[in-house]
């Protein structure tokens, strides 16, 4: 739906942008410790499969690239790149004649979403002169409920001890149902006890 209202000659040649949520590095690479793939990786096949449909409805397969926003605290600390708003600069320097910008980290168009991509990114393509059009978050999309539906009765299945067919999308296969102990303490591949957003040492036990 984007793509029909990007005001551009030729809408195949708009790259896509995919935008979720930056995070900390720290936190990036715990994210893989228990997982098939980190959380960069996952959103990356996220956009292949994403991307794919758009091919399908759109006739063309359009290029694309993961960009971040909502990055906070410490500026020295190293979070996830690149911003959107670089993305956009970067893509106009490449001569790209527009760009839709697809929110797939975020399932609903609250304020975090109105303002990094509606606000920010938004004034950065018009001082480009970049023609930009944001793709719709899922909301309350009926395709979308009822795949929470069909998730929460196979894992109420699961739960119950039947056997449930494991619906999957993409190269990664199937989640845990439960996280591993400690899957979130994980930092250059061994529990630290520290969670990997405090960006800190682990404290050394008493004597």
């Amino acid at each position: 739906d984007a793509y029909a209202a990007l005001d551009v000659p030729d809408p195949a040649a708009a790259p896509l942008v995919f935008v979720t949520h930056s995070i900390p590095t720290s936190m990036e690479e715990a994210s893989g410790a228990h997982a098939p793939a980190p959380y960069s990786v996952q959103h990356l096949q996220v956009a292949e499969v994403v991307a794919d449909r758009v091919g399908e409805r759109t006739g063309w397969r359009p290029q694309w690239r993961l960009a971040y926003c909502s990055r906070s605290g410490n500026p020295a600390t190293p979070w996830l790149e690149p911003d959107i708003s670089d993305a956009l600069t970067e893509l106009h320097e490449q001569g790209a004649p527009g760009a839709v910008v697809a929110p797939i980290g975020f399932i609903s168009d609250h304020m975090e979403v109105i303002y990094d991509l509606d606000t920010e990114a938004r004034e950065t393509a018009d001082e480009l002169g970049l023609p930009m059009e944001r793709a719709a978050t899922v909301g309350t999309h009926a395709a979308f409920v009822r795949g929470l539906v069909s998730l929460l009765l196979e894992r109420a299945a699961v739960a119950r001890g039947e056997g449930a067919r494991r619906e999957t999308v993409g190269d990664l296969g199937r989640w845990h149902e439960v996280c591993p102990a400690e899957c979130c303490l994980v930092r250059h591949g061994r529990p630290t006890g520290v969670p990997a957003a405090c960006q800190q040492a682990p404290t050394p036990s008493p004597a």
